[in-house]
Protein backbone atom coordinates (compact mmCIF):
# COMPACT_ATOMS: atom_id res chain seq x y z
CA UNK A 1 0.00 0.00 0.00
CA UNK A 2 1.70 3.69 -1.09
CA UNK A 3 2.27 6.82 0.78
CA UNK A 4 -1.38 8.55 0.16
CA UNK A 5 -3.11 5.69 1.26
CA UNK A 6 -1.56 4.67 4.29
CA UNK A 7 -2.45 8.23 5.57
CA UNK A 8 -5.93 7.84 4.60
CA UNK A 9 -6.21 4.73 6.44
CA UNK A 10 -4.97 6.42 9.40
CA UNK A 11 -7.13 8.82 9.48
CA UNK A 12 -10.18 6.24 9.10
CA UNK A 13 -8.78 4.53 11.82
CA UNK A 14 -8.46 7.36 14.04
CA UNK A 15 -11.99 8.47 13.63
CA UNK A 16 -13.10 5.50 13.94
CA UNK A 17 -11.38 5.14 17.03
CA UNK A 18 -12.79 8.73 18.38
CA UNK A 19 -16.32 7.32 17.59
CA UNK A 20 -16.20 4.15 19.83
CA UNK A 21 -14.62 5.47 22.10
CA UNK A 22 -16.50 6.00 25.64
CA UNK A 23 -17.59 9.32 25.94
CA UNK A 24 -19.29 8.80 22.31
CA UNK A 25 -21.20 6.36 24.60
CA UNK A 26 -21.74 8.32 27.22
CA UNK A 27 -25.81 8.31 26.84
CA UNK A 28 -25.75 4.72 26.84
CA UNK A 29 -23.11 4.13 30.24
CA UNK A 30 -24.85 2.66 32.99
CA UNK A 31 -23.53 2.25 36.66
CA UNK A 32 -24.61 -0.75 38.54
CA UNK A 33 -25.55 -0.61 42.18
CA UNK A 34 -26.49 -4.25 43.39
CA UNK A 35 -28.99 -5.26 46.43
CA UNK A 36 -28.69 -8.24 48.34
CA UNK A 37 -31.02 -9.23 50.57
CA UNK A 38 -33.39 -11.97 51.87
CA UNK A 39 -35.91 -11.91 49.17
CA UNK A 40 -37.14 -15.66 50.17
CA UNK A 41 -36.54 -16.73 53.83
CA UNK A 42 -37.23 -16.08 56.88
CA UNK A 43 -37.45 -11.90 56.40
CA UNK A 44 -39.53 -12.16 53.11
CA UNK A 45 -42.41 -10.39 54.29
CA UNK A 46 -39.66 -6.80 54.80
CA UNK A 47 -38.18 -7.46 51.87
CA UNK A 48 -40.81 -5.68 49.62
CA UNK A 49 -40.53 -2.48 51.12
CA UNK A 50 -36.86 -2.37 52.09
CA UNK A 51 -36.26 -2.86 47.98
CA UNK A 52 -38.80 -0.63 47.04
CA UNK A 53 -37.68 2.15 48.78
CA UNK A 54 -34.01 1.37 47.18
CA UNK A 55 -35.59 1.42 43.92
CA UNK A 56 -37.39 4.73 45.18
CA UNK A 57 -33.84 6.37 45.44
CA UNK A 58 -32.48 4.98 42.18
CA UNK A 59 -35.36 6.20 40.36
CA UNK A 60 -35.15 10.09 41.41
CA UNK A 61 -31.59 10.00 40.56
CA UNK A 62 -31.70 8.56 36.87
CA UNK A 63 -34.56 11.43 36.49
CA UNK A 64 -32.51 14.40 38.15
CA UNK A 65 -29.27 13.85 35.99
CA UNK A 66 -27.57 10.25 36.57
CA UNK A 67 -23.96 10.01 37.65
CA UNK A 68 -21.16 11.91 36.72
CA UNK A 69 -20.47 14.56 33.82
CA UNK A 70 -22.34 11.68 31.17
CA UNK A 71 -25.22 11.62 33.30
CA UNK A 72 -25.42 7.52 33.61
CA UNK A 73 -27.89 5.83 34.55
CA UNK A 74 -27.88 3.74 37.90
CA UNK A 75 -29.26 0.00 36.84
CA UNK A 76 -30.26 -1.71 40.17
CA UNK A 77 -29.11 -5.52 40.64
CA UNK A 78 -30.86 -7.98 42.59
CA UNK A 79 -29.56 -10.78 44.66
CA UNK A 80 -31.45 -12.73 47.14
CA UNK A 81 -29.28 -14.63 49.38
CA UNK A 82 -32.03 -16.21 52.09
CA UNK A 83 -31.12 -14.10 54.64
CA UNK A 84 -29.57 -17.46 56.74
CA UNK A 85 -27.46 -19.19 53.97
CA UNK A 86 -23.99 -18.11 54.36
CA UNK A 87 -22.85 -20.04 51.39
CA UNK A 88 -26.05 -18.40 49.14
CA UNK A 89 -24.85 -14.91 50.47
CA UNK A 90 -21.50 -15.73 49.37
CA UNK A 91 -22.83 -16.40 46.00
CA UNK A 92 -24.84 -13.47 45.03
CA UNK A 93 -21.91 -11.26 46.56
CA UNK A 94 -19.77 -12.47 43.93
CA UNK A 95 -22.15 -12.42 41.05
CA UNK A 96 -22.39 -9.59 41.63
CA UNK A 97 -19.13 -8.36 42.32
CA UNK A 98 -16.96 -10.29 39.65
CA UNK A 99 -19.71 -10.90 37.16
CA UNK A 100 -22.14 -7.61 37.70
CA UNK A 101 -19.41 -5.82 38.33
CA UNK A 102 -21.48 -3.73 40.45
CA UNK A 103 -20.19 -0.61 41.95
CA UNK A 104 -21.49 -0.64 45.60
CA UNK A 105 -23.61 -2.25 47.28
CA UNK A 106 -26.39 -2.22 49.84
CA UNK A 107 -26.93 -4.94 51.84
CA UNK A 108 -26.83 -7.79 52.17
CA UNK A 109 -29.88 -7.34 55.25
CA UNK A 110 -29.07 -10.30 57.71
CA UNK A 111 -26.05 -9.64 59.41
CA UNK A 112 -24.51 -13.43 58.54
CA UNK A 113 -25.44 -12.41 55.42
CA UNK A 114 -23.79 -9.34 55.50
CA UNK A 115 -20.35 -10.91 56.62
CA UNK A 116 -20.45 -13.87 54.70
CA UNK A 117 -21.02 -11.74 51.29
CA UNK A 118 -18.02 -8.98 52.98
CA UNK A 119 -15.70 -11.86 53.44
CA UNK A 120 -16.35 -13.57 50.30
CA UNK A 121 -16.46 -11.20 47.41
CA UNK A 122 -16.66 -7.67 48.60
CA UNK A 123 -14.00 -7.36 50.58
CA UNK A 124 -11.50 -9.07 48.18
CA UNK A 125 -12.25 -6.91 45.21
CA UNK A 126 -12.71 -3.31 47.62
CA UNK A 127 -16.31 -2.68 47.19
CA UNK A 128 -18.11 -1.19 49.32
CA UNK A 129 -21.52 -2.35 50.95
CA UNK A 130 -23.87 -0.32 52.86
CA UNK A 131 -26.24 -2.48 54.69
CA UNK A 132 -30.01 -1.58 55.85
CA UNK A 133 -30.70 -4.17 58.36
CA UNK A 134 -27.87 -5.91 59.44
CA UNK A 135 -27.35 -4.98 63.40
CA UNK A 136 -25.11 -7.22 64.81
CA UNK A 137 -22.41 -6.47 67.03
CA UNK A 138 -20.50 -9.07 65.06
CA UNK A 139 -20.44 -6.80 61.92
CA UNK A 140 -18.91 -3.71 63.49
CA UNK A 141 -16.00 -6.31 64.46
CA UNK A 142 -15.24 -7.08 60.64
CA UNK A 143 -11.75 -6.64 59.36
CA UNK A 144 -13.36 -4.36 56.80
CA UNK A 145 -10.90 -2.28 55.08
CA UNK A 146 -13.37 0.08 55.79
CA UNK A 147 -15.76 -1.28 52.93
CA UNK A 148 -18.24 -2.31 55.12
CA UNK A 149 -21.07 0.73 56.53
CA UNK A 150 -24.42 0.18 57.97
CA UNK A 151 -27.43 2.60 57.72
CA UNK A 152 -29.19 0.92 61.08
CA UNK A 153 -27.73 1.45 64.47
CA UNK A 154 -26.27 -1.89 66.29
CA UNK A 155 -28.07 -4.01 68.46
CA UNK A 156 -25.38 -3.33 70.83
CA UNK A 157 -27.87 -0.20 71.46
CA UNK A 158 -30.90 -1.82 70.24
CA UNK A 159 -30.37 -4.35 73.62
CA UNK A 160 -30.28 -1.46 75.85
CA UNK A 161 -33.04 0.28 74.18
CA UNK A 162 -35.62 -3.06 74.29
CA UNK A 163 -34.48 -3.36 77.94
CA UNK A 164 -35.64 0.33 78.88
CA UNK A 165 -38.89 -0.03 76.69
CA UNK A 166 -39.63 -3.54 78.57
CA UNK A 167 -38.84 -1.79 81.87
CA UNK A 168 -41.22 0.98 80.92
CA UNK A 169 -43.65 -1.20 80.19
CA UNK A 170 -43.80 -2.74 83.94
CA UNK A 171 -42.18 -6.00 83.06
CA UNK A 172 -39.28 -7.10 85.11
CA UNK A 173 -39.09 -10.77 84.63
CA UNK A 174 -38.46 -12.24 80.90
CA UNK A 175 -37.76 -15.52 79.20
CA UNK A 176 -35.44 -14.88 76.41
CA UNK A 177 -35.52 -17.37 73.13
CA UNK A 178 -32.93 -16.36 70.14
CA UNK A 179 -32.16 -17.64 66.90
CA UNK A 180 -28.89 -18.94 67.13
CA UNK A 181 -26.80 -16.76 64.61
CA UNK A 182 -24.97 -13.86 64.41
CA UNK A 183 -28.10 -11.23 64.69
CA UNK A 184 -29.72 -13.50 68.10
CA UNK A 185 -26.87 -14.11 69.86
CA UNK A 186 -25.54 -10.41 69.64
CA UNK A 187 -28.76 -9.13 70.48
CA UNK A 188 -29.66 -11.66 73.11
CA UNK A 189 -26.46 -10.89 75.15
CA UNK A 190 -26.69 -7.04 74.81
CA UNK A 191 -30.42 -7.36 75.70
CA UNK A 192 -29.39 -9.12 78.97
CA UNK A 193 -26.63 -7.22 80.21
CA UNK A 194 -28.69 -3.81 80.00
CA UNK A 195 -31.99 -5.68 81.60
CA UNK A 196 -30.11 -6.88 84.04
CA UNK A 197 -28.34 -3.82 85.23
CA UNK A 198 -31.67 -1.89 85.22
CA UNK A 199 -32.73 -4.29 87.82
CA UNK A 200 -34.60 -7.05 85.79
CA UNK A 201 -33.91 -10.91 85.77
CA UNK A 202 -34.22 -12.90 82.34
CA UNK A 203 -35.48 -16.09 83.70
CA UNK A 204 -33.89 -18.24 81.20
CA UNK A 205 -32.16 -17.20 77.99
CA UNK A 206 -31.87 -20.34 75.24
CA UNK A 207 -31.03 -20.33 71.61
CA UNK A 208 -33.03 -22.13 69.07
CA UNK A 209 -32.58 -23.15 65.29
CA UNK A 210 -34.49 -21.48 62.59
CA UNK A 211 -36.95 -23.54 60.42
CA UNK A 212 -37.94 -26.10 62.60
CA UNK A 213 -42.04 -26.58 61.95
CA UNK A 214 -42.78 -27.44 65.74
CA UNK A 215 -40.92 -25.42 68.87
CA UNK A 216 -43.44 -26.62 71.60
CA UNK A 217 -40.23 -28.29 73.38
CA UNK A 218 -38.53 -25.18 73.36
CA UNK A 219 -41.62 -22.86 74.22
CA UNK A 220 -42.72 -25.16 77.26
CA UNK A 221 -39.02 -25.56 78.58
CA UNK A 222 -39.05 -21.23 78.40
CA UNK A 223 -42.58 -21.19 80.30
CA UNK A 224 -41.55 -23.72 83.18
CA UNK A 225 -38.94 -20.64 84.41
CA UNK A 226 -42.44 -18.67 84.96
CA UNK A 227 -41.79 -15.95 83.18
CA UNK A 228 -44.55 -13.15 82.50
CA UNK A 229 -43.34 -12.30 79.15
CA UNK A 230 -41.63 -14.04 75.86
CA UNK A 231 -38.57 -12.00 74.40
CA UNK A 232 -38.27 -13.32 70.69
CA UNK A 233 -35.12 -12.13 69.36
CA UNK A 234 -35.38 -14.23 65.87
CA UNK A 235 -37.24 -13.83 62.33
CA UNK A 236 -40.82 -12.63 61.72
CA UNK A 237 -41.08 -14.80 58.76
CA UNK A 238 -39.40 -17.74 59.94
CA UNK A 239 -38.19 -19.11 63.78
CA UNK A 240 -40.05 -15.95 65.75
CA UNK A 241 -43.62 -16.07 64.23
CA UNK A 242 -43.69 -19.44 64.51
CA UNK A 243 -42.60 -19.54 68.22
CA UNK A 244 -45.27 -16.90 69.09
CA UNK A 245 -48.13 -18.43 66.74
CA UNK A 246 -47.36 -21.87 68.52
CA UNK A 247 -46.52 -19.89 72.18
CA UNK A 248 -49.88 -18.50 71.77
CA UNK A 249 -52.23 -22.02 70.85
CA UNK A 250 -50.05 -23.56 74.12
CA UNK A 251 -51.15 -20.54 76.53
CA UNK A 252 -47.66 -20.74 78.06
CA UNK A 253 -47.59 -17.05 77.98
CA UNK A 254 -49.56 -13.64 76.37
CA UNK A 255 -46.90 -11.09 75.97
CA UNK A 256 -44.95 -11.08 73.91
CA UNK A 257 -41.27 -8.90 73.24
CA UNK A 258 -39.18 -8.68 70.03
CA UNK A 259 -36.68 -6.40 68.23
CA UNK A 260 -36.50 -5.34 64.45
CA UNK A 261 -36.35 -8.66 62.98
CA UNK A 262 -40.16 -9.37 64.36
CA UNK A 263 -41.40 -6.22 62.75
CA UNK A 264 -43.01 -6.89 59.16
CA UNK A 265 -46.21 -7.69 57.71
CA UNK A 266 -46.74 -11.71 58.59
CA UNK A 267 -46.34 -9.80 62.31
CA UNK A 268 -50.16 -8.79 61.65
CA UNK A 269 -51.59 -12.15 61.63
CA UNK A 270 -50.40 -13.00 65.08
CA UNK A 271 -52.24 -10.97 67.52
CA UNK A 272 -55.61 -11.40 67.72
CA UNK A 273 -56.87 -12.05 71.38
CA UNK A 274 -55.76 -10.87 74.53
CA UNK A 275 -51.73 -10.90 73.78
CA UNK A 276 -49.76 -7.96 74.26
CA UNK A 277 -46.88 -7.29 71.49
CA UNK A 278 -43.96 -5.13 72.60
CA UNK A 279 -41.51 -4.25 69.86
CA UNK A 280 -38.52 -1.99 68.97
CA UNK A 281 -37.35 -1.17 65.60
CA UNK A 282 -34.90 1.88 64.19
CA UNK A 283 -37.00 4.83 63.58
CA UNK A 284 -36.84 7.93 61.61
CA UNK A 285 -39.86 10.18 62.59
CA UNK A 286 -37.64 13.09 63.52
CA UNK A 287 -35.12 12.44 61.22
CA UNK A 288 -34.42 15.53 59.03
CA UNK A 289 -34.94 14.21 55.78
CA UNK A 290 -37.90 12.16 57.08
CA UNK A 291 -40.81 14.69 55.18
CA UNK A 292 -39.11 14.72 51.98
CA UNK A 293 -39.01 10.64 52.20
CA UNK A 294 -42.63 10.46 53.48
CA UNK A 295 -43.78 12.54 50.57
CA UNK A 296 -41.86 10.70 47.83
CA UNK A 297 -42.73 7.31 49.09
CA UNK A 298 -46.20 8.32 49.03
CA UNK A 299 -46.35 9.22 45.60
CA UNK A 300 -44.51 6.01 44.80
CA UNK A 301 -47.14 3.75 46.72
CA UNK A 302 -44.54 3.15 48.97
CA UNK A 303 -45.11 3.15 52.95
CA UNK A 304 -42.77 5.29 54.48
CA UNK A 305 -43.39 3.86 57.96
CA UNK A 306 -42.22 0.28 57.08
CA UNK A 307 -39.61 -1.63 58.71
CA UNK A 308 -35.75 -0.54 57.42
CA UNK A 309 -37.49 1.16 54.69
CA UNK A 310 -36.55 4.75 55.24
CA UNK A 311 -32.29 3.21 56.08
CA UNK A 312 -32.80 1.63 52.65
CA UNK A 313 -33.23 4.69 51.20
CA UNK A 314 -30.27 6.15 52.85
CA UNK A 315 -27.67 3.39 52.24
CA UNK A 316 -28.52 3.88 48.30
CA UNK A 317 -28.87 7.09 47.94
CA UNK A 318 -25.72 8.36 50.38
CA UNK A 319 -24.19 5.51 47.99
CA UNK A 320 -25.09 7.12 44.79
CA UNK A 321 -23.99 10.50 46.24
CA UNK A 322 -20.14 8.62 46.67
CA UNK A 323 -20.27 7.65 43.18
CA UNK A 324 -21.30 11.06 41.79
CA UNK A 325 -18.00 12.26 43.26
CA UNK A 326 -15.78 8.80 42.12
CA UNK A 327 -17.52 9.48 38.50
CA UNK A 328 -19.16 5.89 38.79
CA UNK A 329 -15.71 4.09 40.14
CA UNK A 330 -15.36 1.91 42.87
CA UNK A 331 -11.98 3.49 43.35
CA UNK A 332 -12.59 5.82 46.21
CA UNK A 333 -15.56 5.07 47.25
CA UNK A 334 -14.80 4.47 51.06
CA UNK A 335 -13.44 7.59 51.59
CA UNK A 336 -16.22 9.53 48.93
CA UNK A 337 -18.86 7.49 51.06
CA UNK A 338 -17.55 9.47 54.30
CA UNK A 339 -17.21 12.84 53.08
CA UNK A 340 -20.66 13.07 51.43
CA UNK A 341 -22.47 11.52 54.35
CA UNK A 342 -20.73 14.01 57.09
CA UNK A 343 -20.58 17.18 58.19
CA UNK A 344 -19.34 19.91 57.56
CA UNK A 345 -21.04 20.79 54.16
CA UNK A 346 -24.34 21.81 52.48
CA UNK A 347 -27.39 19.89 53.74
CA UNK A 348 -28.52 17.52 51.66
CA UNK A 349 -31.99 15.76 52.14
CA UNK A 350 -33.95 12.67 50.37
CA UNK A 351 -34.45 13.53 46.63
CA UNK A 352 -32.04 16.44 46.50
CA UNK A 353 -30.46 14.94 43.45
CA UNK A 354 -29.86 18.10 41.18
CA UNK A 355 -28.74 20.28 44.43
CA UNK A 356 -26.13 17.83 45.66
CA UNK A 357 -24.80 17.18 41.81
CA UNK A 358 -24.25 20.51 41.08
CA UNK A 359 -22.36 21.14 44.55
CA UNK A 360 -20.49 18.16 43.61
CA UNK A 361 -19.66 19.40 40.40
CA UNK A 362 -18.50 22.59 41.97
CA UNK A 363 -15.76 21.34 44.31
CA UNK A 364 -18.14 21.66 46.78
CA UNK A 365 -18.71 19.87 49.97
CA UNK A 366 -22.29 18.12 50.77
CA UNK A 367 -23.81 16.69 53.93
CA UNK A 368 -26.49 14.10 53.75
CA UNK A 369 -29.13 14.03 56.17
CA UNK A 370 -31.12 11.14 55.99
CA UNK A 371 -34.72 9.62 56.02
CA UNK A 372 -33.83 7.94 58.85
CA UNK A 373 -31.82 9.61 60.22
CA UNK A 374 -27.75 11.79 60.06
CA UNK A 375 -25.65 9.34 58.35
CA UNK A 376 -22.51 10.27 60.48
CA UNK A 377 -20.25 6.89 60.77
CA UNK A 378 -17.88 6.37 62.82
CA UNK A 379 -14.50 4.69 62.72
CA UNK A 380 -16.13 1.58 62.12
CA UNK A 381 -18.78 2.61 59.66
CA UNK A 382 -21.60 2.61 62.19
CA UNK A 383 -24.62 5.34 62.67
CA UNK A 384 -25.90 6.83 66.05
CA UNK A 385 -29.43 6.15 65.04
CA UNK A 386 -32.67 6.27 66.64
CA UNK A 387 -35.44 3.80 67.82
CA UNK A 388 -39.20 3.57 67.85
CA UNK A 389 -41.38 1.17 70.12
CA UNK A 390 -44.44 0.01 67.91
CA UNK A 391 -47.10 -3.11 68.69
CA UNK A 392 -50.29 -4.14 66.55
CA UNK A 393 -53.82 -2.89 66.55
CA UNK A 394 -56.65 -3.52 64.92
CA UNK A 395 -54.14 -5.76 62.12
CA UNK A 396 -51.91 -2.80 61.40
CA UNK A 397 -48.51 -2.25 62.88
CA UNK A 398 -48.63 1.38 64.61
CA UNK A 399 -45.86 3.20 66.55
CA UNK A 400 -46.27 3.83 69.87
CA UNK A 401 -43.52 6.65 70.51
CA UNK A 402 -40.13 7.26 70.17
CA UNK A 403 -38.45 4.27 72.36
CA UNK A 404 -36.22 6.73 74.76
Amino acid sequence: MTGPSKTLLAAAMAALSLSASPAAFAQDATVKLGLIGGITGPIESLMPPITNAAKLAVSQVNEAGGIGKNSAKVEMVIGDDGCIDAARASDAADRQVNSEKVAGIVGAMCSGATIAAANAAAIPAGVVMVSPASTSPAVTALNDKDLVFRTAPSDAYQGEVLARVVKRNGINEVAVTYVNNDYGTGFAQSFKTAFEADGGKVLVSEPHEDGKADYRAEIGSLASSGAPALVVLAYVDGSGGRIVAQARETGDFSTFVGGDGMVGAALTNLGGGDEKLILTRPGGAAAAGAANFAEAAKAANLDSAATYASTSYDAAFVLMLALEKTGGSREGLSAALREVASAPGEVILPGEWKKAKALIAEGKDVNYEGASGSIEFDDKGDVPGSYDEVTVKDGKIVVVGPAE
